[in-house]
């Protein structure tokens, strides 16, 4: 495969940022597997680093031949999001690589593996801890390696500044940092870029344009750039608490006494401010549990044939098995008997 064929593919790069407007998902995937070990790490450095992000690569000759890599890109509107993981090596990116391929994006990094050390005006050093983010502008120069000897394994999301439509002081001098209100916003962050992630093809275009919306908004309150105190973020927060509601409820689902009031304690808000949360949505929150119940249910009537359907309908969080009936009747129009009984002939 010659170096001319992987310019070829970075070309698919705008995969990631689509005109504003454009509404879907859809993915670009590469690994290092597609190349002979000898030459991987020279068309990552051309392919992911210089033709996707504008980046400067470097590796010491000797570890070239064991580097392996692979990267994901998903559209989401003209937004883009990225999944890498890569063996260690060093990334920089220059004034000169910003002059070159230049972004005009806010980037928001989710650390998965070890973490990554990084430099910013050849001053300020900090490292990023796995399972934390980091935001910048995606302008501004810096160098960062991986802290862990596995290399890279990080998601970023990348918001061109054009879709924000915010008044914007500051964004474009926010240098790379770590997130740091890890009490009250680091959790709606992760909740609200977990849900990005695990959506599809099939999501609804308007839901995952939301969420970079309340991602991007919940990054500027932290960063300075939005007033905590304007609408614009408690909108934020709100969607954020919804998305985190509704994770909590599917964590503790198998639990009869699962209750608003339970739920509400672990957002640290009130009964009535989560019931207005669910308000604001497409179901209340007992259609949420419901919705929950009946879909774990299903799972467990589908893999999990040695479970009695009494002892699905408890591990599902029904205080009983007539209810569980009842409940799933209505919501599926047959008894869960029928349904398991039409999964296996599948």
């Amino acid at each position: 495969m010659a170096i001319s064929a992987l310019r070829g593919a970075a070309c698919l790069a705008p995969v990631a940022y689509a005109p504003p407007g454009d509404q879907g998902t859809s993915a670009f995937r590469w690994s290092t597997d597609q190349v002979d070990p000898k030459d991987r790490f020279d068309y990552w450095r051309e392919v992911r680093s210089k033709g996707l992000f504008g980046a400067t690569a470097e590796l010491d000759r000797e570890h070239r031949p064991k580097f392996s890599g692979e990267f994901s890109l998903r559209k989401i509107g003209s937004a883009g999001l990225v999944g890498l993981r890569a063996s260690s090596y060093h990334v920089e990116r220059s004034a000169t690589d910003i002059a070159n391929a230049p972004s005009d994006s806010l980037c928001i990094c989710q650390q998965l593996g070890g973490g990554g050390w990084f430099r910013v005006r050849n001053v300020d050093d900090f490292h990023v801890a796995g399972g934390t983010f980091a935001t910048s502008y995606s302008d501004l120069p810096y160098h960062t390696v991986p802290i862990a000897a596995e290399g890279f394994d990080l998601r970023i999301l990348k918001v061109p500044v054009a879709d924000i439509l915010l008044p914007l002081p500051g964004l474009h001098d926010l240098v790379p940092k770590p997130f740091t209100d890890r009490a009250t916003l680091t959790p709606l962050l992760e909740s609200c870029f977990t849900d990005l992630t695990e959506a599809d093809d099939d999501s609804d275009p308007a839901t995952t344009k939301a969420l970079v919306q309340t991602l991007t908004h919940l990054t500027l309150i932290e960063r300075g750039v939005v007033r905590p105190t304007s609408r614009v973020a408690q909108y934020a927060v709100r969607a954020g608490r919804l998305s985190l509601a509704r994770r909590l409820m599917a964590r503790h689902i198998a639990e009869p006494q699962l209750s608003p009031a339970f739920v509400a304690s672990q957002l640290a808000i009130s009964v009535r401010h989560l019931h207005v949360l669910f308000e604001e949505s497409s179901m209340s929150f007992s259609q949420t549990v419901t919705a929950l119940r009946i879909e774990r249910s299903r799972r467990l009537l589908r893999e999990t044939p040695a479970m009695t359907i009494a002892e699905i309908a408890f591990a599902s969080g029904f205080d009983s098995l007539a209810t569980f009936y009842r409940v799933f009747r209505a919501a599926q129009g047959i008894t869960p008997g029928d349904f398991r009984e039409a999964a296996t002939r599948k």
